[in-house]
């Protein structure tokens, strides 16, 4: 993230977020095989870059599932109490933009993974990212995005629940940056949340929905995820 504008704000984000230590439960563990694995086809062989990784419960999720070659950045100095000692080791507390002008460690890899992050850039600033990250992605790659789902009635609520998102994503307005910066979106999907009922209520409330409006929104959730590839590989 960059932290631009008022630095009380920023100087007050942790306590915001309410930082504590990454716990996994068989409920994050499902979500997450749906929502990264079910849509990247990822491997444990494969490496990963979570950029914007907070605390480390993603890369902690990776860590368990297998995945060794890892690794986490986030500017926010706050958060080094708060990250496990196990995967310290997998997390640099440095600027996006310091860790790219530096050569990325010199490595590639063949997801890059951001979540919650492109909604804190300007348009101008985000295209500049996912172009400044197709560089370090493998022959293959691909960038998997979240963001809230600003085309849903049910998006503002986490799109303006936090004053430090600068710009609000739709999958058309996804599709639109991903082409400035030289990318394909090669699809987006809804994350769904809460128990399997639920989902399935959902799912029911929305076709309804769907069918009613003369206008329904290309996605119901709240949330979306875009998976982000470089055309022609």
């Amino acid at each position: 993230m960059v932290e631009s504008g008022d630095p009380e704000i920023w100087g007050s984000y942790g306590q915001f977020k309410g930082y504590t230590q990454p716990r996994l439960n068989p409920k994050l563990v499902r979500r997450f095989d749906r929502e990264f694995l079910g849509i990247t086809g990822c491997t444990p062989d494969m490496a990963v870059l979570d950029v914007g990784c907070g605390t480390g419960l993603f890369l902690f999720y990776l860590v368990e599932k297998g995945f060794r070659d890892v690794l986490g950045i986030d500017r926010d100095p706050d958060l080094e109490s708060y990250i496990p000692s196990d995967i310290k080791d997998k997390v640099r507390l440095i600027d996006v933009w310091r860790f790219l002008e530096s050569g990325a460690e010199g490595r590639r890899f063949d997801c890059i993974v951001m979540h919650d992050v492109l909604e804190h850039f300007n348009f101008e600033d985000g295209r500049r990212l996912l172009a400044a990250l197709s560089p370090v992605l493998k022959p293959g790659g691909r960038i998997l995005i979240k963001v809230p789902n600003a085309g849903s009635p049910w998006g503002a609520k986490y799109q303006y629940g936090d004053i430090t998102h600068k710009t609000a994503y739709t999958p058309s307005s996804m599709r639109q940056i991903a082409f400035a910066s030289g990318l394909v979106c090669v699809g987006c999907h809804g994350s769904e949340e809460g128990s399997p009922m639920r989902r399935v209520l959902d799912r029911a409330l929305h076709a309804v929905l769907s069918r009613m409006l003369m206008t329904p929104p290309e996605l119901w959730s709240a949330n979306f995820f875009a998976r982000l590839e470089r055309p022609n590989q």
